[in-house]
């Protein structure tokens, strides 16, 4: 079975797309689109879709839209259509079309006042409040309102006094004339438009009422002759309505097919929710990169290749579920150890000496850039008489599996020589402050004549050619695995208090003088890290993207 076999066999949606193209249904054309509201940034689970809606156009040789459903004017904004835009090219793709749902404003108002001549909509007076209450439970028939058999020509009037702004907002709505007794409540006469006195990022003051998600979204799938439009698990109830309002107002019928949402490990992917962590300050905006958005991804160093290729190994399913956050970490480090050059940076520096060094002596040692990629080349690294080292690295009691350096002890320096300690100083508080050692002069890397072993390797900087950074350690954000369905607690107290960690002293080779933002680099034995925006000439600041190795389980006991 080669690739292409194997995906058909576990994606249903490609399966319904192969038996429609086989029936020669729409003429042989698979048209997507992605729809999302421009109310907030783009995450995660918007990526799912992206490369789904994308893929499967880019698959079938078809076309994908991309269709902004500005239909709430109070909470969308230019910005959050300008960072769609950004993101969506950045994971790569491109759409067909450009649309908006308020592009298709006039032609929405006919087809609610198509609706209102069959009989099939009314103006209803009655509040938001008891239409919601008299809609009932789904076990029980709902309450019909008083308005519902209202003439079909006073509907007609009050409707276009509606769209004149003749009445106050929340006065009056439209609603399907559907079935107050169906068990699907999306089914008891849902309000089609409703009165906003809000303008619009593009329509300005034109319209006063705007169409609702159920009613802009199958019309807007009919007027692009969208295929397949595909949809998150949560509008599988709406499906119903959907193609009721299509075959009603007698256009195109798209088909409406549902997949499971992208929902992850101590991740959150409400937008409410991702909003209240920035207003309340919990993070440092949308592109924090501890939040799950694109542009936070982006900013802590995530590859477009990397969400990806994690879009394709979670596939599609028809049960919602919960995806571990290591899996999309593991698609992370899967390309970053293929394309980030290595990099001596030592985040917790202490004072290395070799007593037997010449003074004023400086080496340049080479380096390999990449071990993974045979083309990266090599560099060249400045040793000398000083070095720093990860504090980590040294103990003065050691235990016998501690393979560093100790008293007495030896361990190589990376691509240097091998060295011994032979002594060290504390501060009055006990804390190391610099080790003592020396070096054999013919254990150099590549031309080692010493016969000397050592089960160690530790990485280092020349202190005097070293560079000043800012290293922040970033972690998941909450403590909590699923924190989402948390009904119990606040957002603040679910809080990973370990997840931002800012390290004002590190020290980088002097390779990383010219980085620019968003270059991406694995510390040796650390992690991967990636320029971050807020670096400044002589102040390089890095984010860690993500550990060497999955290392939460450790750091979650810690907490």
């Amino acid at each position: 079975m080669d690739s292409r076999e194997k995906t058909l066999a576990g994606n249903f949606i490609i399966q319904r797309i192969e038996k429609d193209l086989k029936e020669g249904k729409n003429d042989g054309r698979v048209h997507t689109r992605f729809p999302p509201e421009p109310n907030g940034y783009l995450h995660i689970g918007h990526a799912k879709s992206i490369c789904l809606n994308f893929g499967i156009a880019r698959e079938y040789n078809g076309k994908c839209n991309l269709r902004f459903d500005d239909t709430n004017p109070e909470t969308e904004e230019v910005s959050y259509v300008n960072s769609i835009k950004k993101d969506i090219k950045w994971l790569g793709f491109d759409w067909d079309n450009e649309f908006y749902a308020s592009d298709y404003f006039d032609t929405f108002y006919e087809y609610a006042v198509r609706l209102i001549e069959k009989g099939k909509a009314y103006v209803d007076d009655q509040s938001q409040e008891i239409m919601s209450k008299n809609r009932g439970v789904p076990t029980k028939p709902g309450i019909e309102s008083p308005f519902r058999n209202r003439a079909i020509e006073e509907n007609l009037n009050l409707f276009e006094e509606m769209k004149n702004g003749l009445h106050p907002e929340g006065s009056r709505a439209l609603r399907a004339r559907i079935d107050m007794s169906s068990p699907n409540m999306h089914l008891r006469d849902p309000v089609l438009y409703r009165i906003k006195k809000t303008p619009h990022h593009r329509t300005g003051d034109k319209w006063c009422i705007y169409p609702t998600y159920d009613f802009a979204h199958g019309q807007s799938d009919s007027i692009e002759k969208i295929t397949h439009s595909l949809c998150t698990l949560e509008f599988e109830v709406h499906r119903p309505l959907y193609d009721w309002l299509v075959r009603e107002i007698e256009i195109f019928t798209p088909q409406q097919i549902e997949f499971a949402r992208l929902n992850l490990t101590y991740t959150i992917m409400s937008k409410r929710k991702l909003l209240q962590l920035v207003n309340e300050k919990h993070v440092k905006g949308w592109d924090d990169p501890r939040m799950p958005t694109i542009s936070g991804m982006r900013r802590r160093g995530y590859t477009p290749a990397s969400i990806r290729n994690f879009s394709d190994r979670i596939g599609v399913a028809k049960r919602d579920g919960v995806i571990d956050l290591s899996l999309l970490e593991f698609s992370v480090r899967e390309e970053l150890n293929k394309e980030s050059n290595r990099v001596m940076a030592v985040l917790y520096p202490i004072r290395l000496i070799i007593t037997n060094y010449p003074v004023g002596k400086t080496e340049m040692l080479p380096a390999k850039n990449n071990p993974e990629n045979p083309d990266s080349g090599t560099r060249e690294l400045p040793f000398s008489k000083t070095l720093l080292i990860e504090r980590e690295d040294f103990m003065e009691n050691p235990p016998s599996k501690f393979f560093r350096l100790g008293p007495d002890r030896m361990v190589r320096l990376k691509y240097a020589y091998i060295i011994k300690c032979t002594g060290y100083e504390k501060d009055t508080e006990g804390k190391i402050t610099e080790v003592r050692c020396e070096y054999f002069p013919n254990s150099r890397s590549g031309s080692d004549t010493s016969g000397l072993k050592t089960k160690g390797v530790i990485h280092w900087v020349s202190e005097q050619d070293a560079i000043n950074a800012e290293v922040r350690l970033y972690d998941r954000l909450f403590v909590v695995e699923e924190p989402g369905s948390v009904k119990d607690k606040s957002l603040k107290d679910m809080l990973n208090p370990a997840s931002e960690i800012i390290l004002k002293n590190a020290k980088v080779e002097p390779s990383l003088k010219e980085a620019k933002e968003l270059d991406k680099f694995q510390f040796e034995r650390t992690g991967y890290f990636c320029v971050d925006g807020d670096s400044l000439p002589g102040n390089l600041v890095f984010n860690r993207t993500v550990t060497l190795k999955d290392s939460w389980i450790k750091e979650k006991a810690k907490i």
